[in-house]
């Protein structure tokens, strides 16, 4: 059987083949946020109508945090943790989301279920690849919160941006369990 290395070049034509699909789902994830905004304003219907100044903030403050693995899920681990408590994250603004019904409080915690070998999460458009050490039924620890429906919805009407200092405490959390990762990165040469 002859198998044809992947060479340098369809190596790079891949890893811009992946970011461009990254660009593209953020593009259109910001396109149907607009359209979504744009139709609730037409409407007079805003899913965030009932919020305070300081809810919005809060909630914006909470996306930062929020990976993509189908649905967004914000990965909030140890709440007292100072990536968390330094944006504003705490267990008593946590609980006004909830009650508010934008998110699902646990203090056990959730795990996503009968992943494969590999997954791949994205976070800000960019994805990271997770491998697992058995080839079925792996488990993924997802924290404390999920989004419930509303939360799902105002989620993109809200201002998102990137957190690095979050970005390398979850990679460095997936890493200690063991997990291995590479993120697809543009080859600058």
């Amino acid at each position: 059987m002859n198998r044809n290395p992947l060479t340098k070049s369809k190596i790079h034509q891949i890893n811009n083949f992946v970011m461009f699909l990254g660009k593209l789902i953020t593009l259109l994830m910001q396109s149907i946020a607009g359209k979504l905004h744009a139709d609730n304003h037409k409407s007079g219907n805003t899913s965030s109508s009932d919020l305070t100044r300081e809810d919005k903030q809060l909630f914006e403050a909470l996306s930062q945090f929020t990976w993509i693995q189908g649905d967004p899920i914000p990965l909030i681990f140890n709440i007292n943790d100072a990536v968390y408590v330094t944006q504003g994250i705490t267990l008593s603004g946590l609980e006004r989301l909830e009650a508010l019904g934008l998110i699902i409080l646990e203090a056990n915690g959730f795990v996503k279920k009968g992943l494969g070998k590999h997954t791949r999460l994205f976070y800000c458009g960019k994805p990271t690849k997770i491998g697992f050490q058995n080839d079925a039924n792996n488990t993924l620890d997802l924290g404390h919160v999920l989004l419930t429906e509303r939360g799902k919805h105002l989620l993109p009407l809200t201002e998102q941006f990137r957190n690095q200092q979050f970005y390398e405490y979850i990679i460095q959390r997936w890493f200690r369990q063991g997990l291995v990762l590479s993120s697809i990165q543009i080859d600058r040469t």
